[in-house]
């Protein structure tokens, strides 16, 4: 097995938005802010290659959607999904499985891409499989108002009338080396793989741990549509993570790629950072 870091660009959102109930004035200290209260956040996919299986975790926004709606998030960098495929050594005929943790733009955004014509969009990666939990899907179908404006219809559409998609109905393994688990604080349904790697664990946090930043338990985003049940799955993580010597990997942090924990006298904090390549 190997796995790749796979960069689809950066893009900014309200630091309050993601930090929560805690001020400003502590999670700057952790991550840093423009003059507008912007943080840069990373857009990290995980290629995940075992045997003939070219497992991509998240596909990042993409770039389908007009300038003006992309203009609300500030997409930078030098990265993008293509690229980093391509520095990886693949293509996008080449990923066999797409593995969605959940359907919020910036999560699934670039598993649908344009047409040849520009008249309707088709999956973005024409041999694989999609794969999303069956509770995200129907929430992402029927949204809440608070969270419409994060299911833009034409980011997961296009995957079912292509029968592509491929629903996760339990938590388990999905494949070989590869355990799902289940959380529902951020949004009902998210999806986290837990992968055996080098006699390890490596957990993809998706939305659950966005950053190195949000361990310390009140560090909650405001996005979050049940941040009680967030708390409780955080509590219950954590402690797993730090007594089994997990090695989170970060979707959205733009400092740091990996981390693991240690207990402390003010609770589960990161131990140390450092990159996947790292790991022996």
């Amino acid at each position: 097995m190997k796995l790749y870091p796979i960069h689809a660009g950066n893009f900014k959102l309200d630091g309050g938005a993601m930090f929560g109930v805690v001020p400003k004035t502590l999670w700057q200290k952790s991550y840093p802010s423009d003059e507008n209260n912007l943080c840069n956040w990373a857009l990290r996919c995980l290629l995940v290659e075992d045997g003939d299986r070219k497992i991509l975790i998240d596909a990042g926004i993409g770039d389908k959607q007009d300038e003006k709606y992309l203009g609300h998030f500030y997409i930078n960098g030098p990265h993008s999904l293509q690229k980093s495929l391509a520095e990886a050594g693949f293509g996008f005929e080449d990923i066999t499985d797409v593995l969605l943790t959940h359907l919020h733009f910036d999560h699934c955004g670039g598993a649908v891409k344009w047409n040849d014509t520009k008249t309707g969009f088709v999956p973005a990666f024409p041999f694989a499989n999609y794969w999303v939990s069956r509770t995200q899907c129907d929430w992402a179908m029927n949204p809440n108002e608070r969270e419409r404006p994060s299911y833009p219809k034409e980011n997961f559409l296009p995957l079912f009338e292509s029968n592509k998609l491929r629903f996760i109905a339990q938590e388990g393994v999905l494949f070989p080396n590869i355990e799902i688990k289940i959380f529902d604080g951020h949004t009902r349904g998210q999806v986290i793989p837990y992968i055996r790697y080098h006699n390890k664990t490596v957990v993809f946090k998706g939305d659950l741990l966005p950053s190195a930043a949000h361990v310390p338990l009140p560090y909650i985003m405001a996005y979050d549509v049940d941040p009680l049940k967030t708390l409780l799955e955080k509590k219950i993580f954590l402690k797993d993570a730090a007594k089994n010597g997990f090695i989170l990997f970060f979707e959205h942090d733009a400092y740091n790629e990996c981390a693991n924990l240690t207990e402390t006298e003010k609770g589960i904090r990161v131990k140390e950072t450092f990159n996947l390549k790292d790991i022996g």
